[in-house]
């Protein structure tokens, strides 16, 4: 005996084309599990898909990172111009005649190995004076060395290590003015200052505000014995 099925909806039936053709809903129902794609392939599509987004993202993310380096607060890293404009030249930070023993070497990233200033030769108790007006931002021991920090206008700040000083955060100094003295202690082969600029958070060479100094000889360094 045929098995009747109870007709569908006039509205059911012309929304699935299964239904349109007269077919009985267990048909439509086998047909549509039939059709459907299985877990395992989806799982693969779903993988693929994946693979493909990320793969896209790593190419972009590799060329805008070689296109325009960063600096760690965004935007292009400072260039000779910038510096320039953000002060005006700064007088030699130590008196008479001392040669670089090592010059600015930038580092391919913010967090690359580079040498981020110049270290100047200098002797133990030597004078350290402010290249420029500035307020002291900081003042302390930074892991076993002396270290002294000036904020400048225009978003500059310097830094001079080893060193001994008497000044306190806040405290204002000017042009020319002695701001502490070279510590025993040094990184160098023999006793040296080290200097270093920041401009908005980037290190920078020293030198471009130093510019037209002719202590601004290269020297080889002496091993440490």
């Amino acid at each position: 005996m045929r098995r009747s099925h109870t007709p569908l909806p006039a509205r059911l039936r012309r929304s699935c084309p299964c239904f349109s053709r007269g077919r009985p809903l267990r048909v439509c129902v086998r047909l549509a599990f039939r059709l459907r794609p299985s877990r395992r392939a989806l799982g693969r599509s779903a993988l693929a898909g994946l693979a493909l987004l990320a793969l896209a993202l790593m190419l972009g993310a590799g060329s805008a990172t070689a296109e325009t380096p960063s600096a760690p607060g965004g935007g292009e890293r400072p260039t000779g111009t910038d510096v320039a404009a953000a002060g005006t030249p700064w007088l030699w930070p130590l008196d008479g005649r001392n040669p670089i023993v090592r010059g600015f070497e930038a580092p391919p990233h913010p967090y690359g190995a580079g040498h981020r200033g110049i270290d100047i030769a200098a002797t133990p108790g030597q004078l350290v004076r402010a290249p420029a007006a500035g307020t002291v931002s900081f003042a302390g021991v930074v892991v076993d060395r002396g270290v002294l920090s000036i904020a400048h206008p225009g978003g500059l700040v310097s830094s001079y290590e080893p060193v001994e000083t008497q000044l306190a955060e806040g405290r204002s100094v000017s042009p020319g003015e002695a701001i502490a003295t070279i510590d025993g202690t040094s990184h160098c082969g023999s006793s040296c200052l080290h200097l270093g600029v920041r401009l908005d958070g980037e290190y920078v060479s020293p030198l471009l505000l130093l510019g037209g100094i002719e202590r601004a000889v290269l020297l080889p360094v002496v091993p440490a014995r």
